[in-house]
């Protein structure tokens, strides 16, 4: 029954999904998190049984369009056949490697393909599970390949939830209870040079930030920043790390997004969408002479699971159906149209949205106080459109649906959400 979509029609069938919904919140309550299942219960929530393209259908048989895109991951939507068949094909052939001391034709495979759409010069990759695993080699071999210890990163910044990541994201909130974190952490306000440039030491071995702050609130900054920032690093001898977890792999309307200022970085972090929204997996890339102390150590990082060729061979197609489908450009576009039309409510509710801003179909909504946000969130959600806050700026709602999203499926969110803002507009 868990596996099947619920006529909503049947009076019995509701009754089995109430059920089912009341059995899973009892078994997060005994076994996941207590705090969680209140918050769940609290928020009313439903049980989602399948998805396919842009569509989450829960267990009552309501669907749902996707504009949350799973905070990046579903960049190919949900359940795209190419990714889905290659990884059933090779689950019947090997789905784990059985040792390091056999080749994994997968691994080089996707590799290979990285260092074809990366820019520049970046040619070697590690290949992990998740996008906090990726900083953390990003981190780790920043400091291994300079022989310095600070890192710089920015305030408000989200880079992941490990130890290491979470020393270099910028909210205080989610690091007070882990202190004493990663030593010679220093952050600065994004978007502001003058203040990096300052910071930015000799000893300084890294700056790592994201092209586009994304759980910051999807915070683009000022014309020529990154150029700026990779000129400062080439100054003073420390390393460019760019975190493309979130805006690479054709979000922002490029393939990555420091693509928009022509500018490479020594090392550059991917996960999320890499993986196609079917296996978890996570990379950095780096140049040859940055990756430089684990070409002499090849023990100095390593992985018992990143590599896998069920991850390998799906983020591989991953790259395939961007390319093939032009998605980057589809991006773009689509970005365009639906920033336009969300600058034109904006302008039609000034005192409930106060501002709009984004690349390609990374964008964000800031609303003028937190309240409203919940509100929106609550009305989309009963008019089946899945939207969510940004995790570092709750007055922000994110619009990051799967690059597949059609026109006709923009309009409705649009007309869904300028009846949110009419609703609550008093």
């Amino acid at each position: 029954m868990e596996e099947e979509v619920i006529d909503q029609n049947s009076d019995i069938a509701m009754e089995d999904a109430d059920r089912l919904i009341e059995e899973t919140l009892e078994k997060y309550e005994r076994y996941v998190n207590p705090g969680f299942t209140r918050f769940m219960r609290l928020l009313g929530t439903t049980l989602e049984v399948k998805t396919e393209g842009t569509y989450m259908y829960d267990v009552y048989g309501k669907k749902y369009l996707d504009f949350l895109g799973g905070h990046g991951v579903y960049n190919l939507g949900y359940a795209h056949p190419k990714v889905v068949q290659v990884v059933k094909d090779q689950l019947d052939k090997i789905p784990q490697t059985s040792s390091r001391l056999m080749l994994n034709k997968p691994m080089a495979d996707l590799c290979e393909r990285l260092a074809r759409i990366t820019p520049g010069d970046l040619t070697y990759s590690f290949i992990c599970n998740s996008g906090t695993e990726a900083v953390e080699g990003a981190l780790k071999l920043a400091r291994a390949a300079t022989g310095k210890s600070r890192i710089i990163s920015t305030i408000n910044g989200f880079h992941g939830k490990s130890m290491g990541s979470l020393s270099i994201s910028g909210r205080d909130v989610y690091k007070k209870p882990f202190e004493p974190l990663v030593p010679d952490i220093h952050h600065v306000p994004y978007g502001d040079i003058g203040a990096l440039k300052a910071s930015v030491t000799n000893d300084t071995a890294a700056v790592i930030i994201e092209p586009i702050q994304g759980e910051g609130g999807v915070i683009c900054p000022p014309a020529g920043y990154l150029k700026d920032v990779r000129q400062i690093c080439d100054e003073k001898g420390a390393l460019l790390v760019l975190d493309e977890v979130q805006t690479g792999l054709g979000r922002t309307g490029k393939m990555f997004a420091c693509e928009h200022e022509d500018v490479v970085p020594d090392i550059m972090s991917l996960a999320k969408a890499l993986g196609g929204g079917v296996m978890p997996i996570g990379a950095f890339i780096a140049t040859p002479k940055a990756f430089a102390p684990f070409e002499e150590d090849i023990l100095l990082h390593t992985s018992t699971f990143g590599g896998n060729p069920l991850a390998c061979v799906a983020a591989s197609a991953t790259i395939d159906a961007i390319l093939e489908e032009n998605l980057v450009d589809q991006a773009a576009e689509k970005g365009t149209y639906l920033l336009s039309r969300l600058k034109e409510l904006k302008d039609a509710y000034p005192n409930l949205v106060t501002d709009v801003r984004g690349k390609g179909l990374l964008i964000g909504i800031e609303f003028a106080d937190e309240g409203m946000v919940g509100n929106v969130i609550y009305e989309l959600e009963q008019n089946e459109v899945m939207v969510l806050h940004m995790l570092n700026n709750q007055r922000v709602v994110r619009l990051e649906p799967p690059l597949v999203i059609d026109y006709g499926q923009i309009d409705f969110m649009l007309s869904v959400l300028k009846e949110a803002l009419e609703i609550n507009n008093y």
